[in-house]
């Protein structure tokens, strides 16, 4: 895999397996972020759906991670990544995540087009099992 140290220097589509992730607050994107770099994954925040279209034009995305605290956001950001798949047949995995307590919350981001819904603390305790996996290697 291709790393890079400046944006200057590197065309960002050489990079294997980019991982993108929509994050409520920083505490989850800094450790989304700090448990990819610790594992040497390739990894970009989304905040905007217009963001979402230039990391999609930019990188060879494999999986995008939702935070579905911002439920608005999150629903607009897997319809997207939804129509995408659909017209590109891109393979894009969208994994959502919340409060455990929100079911109906999770139920419409599966129906909206998530393939895996997981609870805040799944994704805490198997954070870097998840990003490995979703970069293309296996989940141990």
């Amino acid at each position: 895999m291709t790393r890079c140290r400046s944006l200057g220097s590197c065309d960002l589509r050489s990079v294997a397996a980019m991982i993108l992730y929509f994050a409520a607050d920083l505490i989850w994107a800094t450790k989304i972020k700090g448990t990819a770099d610790s594992l040497g994954l390739a990894c970009r925040p989304v905040r905007t759906p217009a963001m979402l279209e230039d990391r999609l034009a930019d990188s060879q995305v494999t999986a995008v991670l939702v935070d579905l605290d911002v439920p608005e956001t999150a629903m607009v950001l897997i319809a997207r990544l939804k129509r995408e798949n659909a017209e590109k047949a891109r393979g894009i995995r969208i994994v959502a995540w919340g409060p455990h307590v929100e079911k109906a919350l999770f139920l419409q981001a599966r129906e909206a087009g998530a393939q895996e819904v997981l609870t805040r603390g799944a994704l805490d305790r198997e954070m870097g099992a998840i990003l490995t996996e979703l970069a293309g290697g296996s989940r141990a």
